[in-house]
């Protein structure tokens, strides 16, 4: 293998790394608390928030475990990491599965979690499906009465 050697030795030392990255979100979720006040006499109570799988996160998380940078990996770079393709996968698909059910069960922000994913409900409202004209003529009557013509939006 050419070029700088590999800090992570296996797919499944990978695989490996990313379980421990998620056993490590659900420790700090600790750190993540919200707040409420209860019953008649308003109690406080706190619950931790549940924290969403993200790439972002492992990356950090790679990097806090001095393990470093892991986009190669995922990048395929220079086409060195070839037989780390379907656990990169699987892991990506994990993170966005986590994402995606919770939007869907309101653990985490729908809209957010659209977005992050690519989920984003659109809809054609204004052209049905046509190609909007960029140039658009125009007649221009000012209050005297005088028309401007050829008046390009």
């Amino acid at each position: 293998m050419a070029g700088r050697p590999r800090n992570i030795e296996s797919p499944e030392s990978l695989w490996i790394l990313f379980k421990e990255y998620v056993v490590d979100l659900k420790e700090r979720e600790s750190e993540w608390l919200k707040v409420q006040y209860v019953g008649k006499e308003g109690e406080r109570k706190t619950d931790p928030f549940k924290l969403p799988l993200t790439f972002e996160g492992f990356k950090r998380y790679c990097w806090d475990v001095e393990v470093g940078s892991i986009e190669q990996y995922f990048t395929n770079q220079d086409e060195l990491y070839k037989e780390y393709i379907g656990i990169c996968s699987r892991i990506k698909t994990s993170i966005r599965e986590n994402q995606i059910l919770g939007g869907m069960l309101g653990v985490f922000n729908p809209s957010i979690t659209q977005r992050l994913n690519g989920l984003a409900d659109r809809s054609d409202i204004t052209s049905g499906g046509e190609q909007i004209q960029s140039n658009t003529n125009l007649t221009l009557t000012l209050p005297d009465g005088t028309k401007l013509d050829d008046f390009t939006i």
